[in-house]
């Protein structure tokens, strides 16, 4: 018989340098792989901003504050934002958070998912150039914004699938049975990809620039939290919002971009 070959390419396939998640879902654990590095120059382009102080995710009042610690970033980023939840609740949360805030929408076009159609708030965030977008798991993958309309991500939690997901109980438990552990073999490493795929909202383009901001507090409380961040591309890390802040402005300056008009308290 004649032979073959499938090449499979995505900016979101290994967890860390490791594709042994994938190929063994694709039944292929056997494959040659590569890993290949970005052209963009992360380090430079990229500041990923892990804020200090964050209660654990499922507190009451956990969506209000990472709201809270959004605020000045959206200022200094003039809009220009995507807030990315894994939870419909936290979506509606933060939605009626931000239109409460006396003189938010006046100056930043909010866009919720579920008020029109995806491409429709895209087309909009992308025309506006200072809008907010906040949206769900549709919005973490797929979604293209090139250029200054996007300048921060805010993603609120790490993304672990929930798990009382029929399909996804069924796969845990075919891991159990054979003696595997469920979260190591396949929620870790979802997470991890989902994350990735989040992140990469922001740099789309060699001239692209901006802030990711990861709330999940686990990222340092975690031994896991050392493997999604290892998996990211290689941003500058810091626990410094001022820090995020004065290099959004910084690089909007030098991109031409107007400065924000201060926000009313």
């Amino acid at each position: 018989a004649q032979g073959g070959a499938w090449i499979f390419t995505s900016a979101t396939l290994a967890v860390g340098d490791d594709f042994t998640h994938f190929l063994s879902r694709i039944g292929a654990p056997a494959a040659r792989s590569v890993k290949i590095d970005s052209p963009f120059d992360f380090e430079s382009q990229a500041m990923l901003l892990l804020p200090p102080g964050l209660p654990e995710p499922a507190a009451r009042e956990y969506t209000a504050r990472v709201v809270d610690t959004a605020l000045p970033l959206i200022e200094a980023a003039g809009g220009r934002t995507f807030l990315l939840f894994t939870s419909h609740r936290a979506l509606g949360e933060a939605s009626r958070l931000l239109e409460e805030r006396a003189g938010f929408t006046e100056r930043f076009p909010l866009l919720v998912q579920g008020e029109a159609p995806r491409e429709s708030l895209l087309r909009r965030f992308r025309e506006l150039g200072n809008a907010v977008l906040l949206g769900t798991a549709s919005f973490w993958e797929g979604v293209d914004v090139r250029g200054h309309a996007l300048s921060l991500v805010v993603i609120d939690k790490l993304p672990f699938a929930p798990p009382d997901d029929p399909l996804l109980k069924a796969r845990l438990e075919g891991i159990r049975r054979r003696g595997g552990n469920p979260f190591q073999e396949f929620q870790l490493p979802q997470a991890v990809l989902a994350l990735k795929q989040g992140f990469g909202r922001l740099i789309r383009d060699r001239d692209d620039f901006g802030v990711v901001v990861l709330c999940d507090p686990r990222l340092r409380s975690r031994s896991y939290g050392r493997l999604f961040v290892s998996s990211l591309p290689p941003a500058t890390v810091t626990a410094d919002a001022d820090e995020a802040a004065t290099f959004l402005r910084r690089r909007l300056a030098r991109a031409g971009v107007a400065p924000p008009v201060a926000m009313q308290a």
